[in-house]
């Protein structure tokens, strides 16, 4: 008989865990609260950027991102035939726009280290940034371009990645409103809110920013916290931003069905996922200055979602100390998406061999005990 692993939370986190542990011959079980990719997942940018998004140097965090870019090609092109959809994956490159000399001077030295992991990207200025974003502001002296850096349309590839799963044969039990962990030491047993229980050989923990709810029943500081980041959308198929375009206040990017992507305002609110006119509007005061067209339009869509973020910036990956039956997998903030097929690889590693090598122990789950 298959050893049954469960997986709390049916993100894009635990749908990758859970298609990695059926590929490898485990009986993954996903049980969420909600729907599958209702949170933080569904309302991503979907940006796969780890040189715009980690600028202070190589360390851990970036080595991982890093990595998890260079598993994408292959990864997703696994969800897609395994799922038998298709969804946006676009190799756009990205750029890093400066408005003054200091920031030209910061982004030198940003490119001169990761040209030594991995990238081809370059400073463009003048006429030649012109030809790549025609429609960029005139006030940009510069941008570091890393062509290597993509984009995926994320509600669309959650949808693929949940479809893969099932057609895989991973079993998922989703909208359970409420999960109470009965056993976790020599067995895992999980109670949904209906009385109906999963029992499993381990329990790889998935469920994003609630799962510091969970500290007091395995014994340990789970500091992980919800962001609410708000994004917004505009009708931009006219005027088509051709790059992930980013600034020191945020990112806009083009995606495939004419909209462009604005994002992202975050705040602390709990759990609260409601959109503000505050936080829609500070996107909006930025944005008209990177690409002054905005100027003359207003978003026809706007959206909010948490990002579970850590202490320390660093996701939690690794076993709850004191058992050999709980892994976790949680903390990922902004990079979920990013992520998802290195994370994958790391919990399957961890359920077949229950020890941590891989960067340093950077991640340990444990660590903040």
């Amino acid at each position: 008989m298959k050893e049954q692993i469960i997986v709390m939370g049916g993100g894009i986190i635990g749908l990758s865990c859970a298609l990695e542990l059926q590929r490898r011959g485990y009986q993954a079980v996903v049980v969420e609260t909600q729907r599958c990719g209702g949170q933080a997942s569904g309302a991503a940018a979907g940006m796969l950027a780890p040189y715009s998004e980690n600028v202070e140097g190589p360390d851990a965090f970036f080595q991982l991102c890093r990595d998890s870019l260079l598993l994408y090609p292959q990864w997703q092109q696994t969800v897609r035939e395994l799922s038998g959809l298709s969804f946006e994956y676009t190799d756009s490159g990205s750029l890093y726009v400066a408005y003054h000399a200091a920031d030209l001077l910061a982004l030198e030295g940003r490119l001169l280290w990761q040209r030594t992991h991995g990238s081809t990207g370059e400073i463009i200025e003048g006429s030649a940034l012109r030809q790549m974003e025609p429609l960029l502001t005139k006030e940009a002296i510069a941008a570091l371009y890393t062509p290597e850096e993509s984009h995926i349309y994320a509600p669309h590839y959650v949808s693929a990645l949940e479809r893969a799963c099932v057609g895989l044969g991973v079993h998922i039990f989703d909208s359970l409103e409420r999960l109470e962990i009965l056993k976790w030491q020599e067995t895992a047993v999980v109670r949904a809110a209906d009385g109906r229980t999963f029992e499993g050989d381990q329990l790889l923990v998935c469920s994003g920013a609630w799962a510091q709810h969970l500290a007091e029943t395995f014994h340990m500081h789970i500091p992980v916290y919800p962001i609410r980041g708000q994004i917004c959308a505009y009708e931009a198929a006219a005027k088509p931003v051709k790059h992930m375009v980013f600034c020191n206040q945020g990112y806009l990017v083009g995606k495939a069905n004419g909209t462009l992507v604005c994002g992202a305002s975050e705040d602390v609110a709990g759990y609260d996922t409601t959109v503000t006119d505050k936080g829609i509007g500070r996107l909006r005061n930025w944005n008209k200055q990177l690409f002054p067209f905005l100027s003359q339009q207003t978003p026809f869509h706007s959206w909010a979602g948490l990002r579970p973020a850590t202490q320390d910036g660093f996701p939690l990956i690794g076993p709850a100390p004191d058992t050999n039956r709980v892994v976790l997998a949680v903390g990922h903030y902004r990079n979920g998406i990013l992520l998802s097929p290195a994370t994958a690889l790391l919990a399957a590693d961890l359920i077949a061999n229950k020890q941590q090598q891989a960067y340093g122990g950077a991640f340990a789950a444990d660590r903040f005990n």
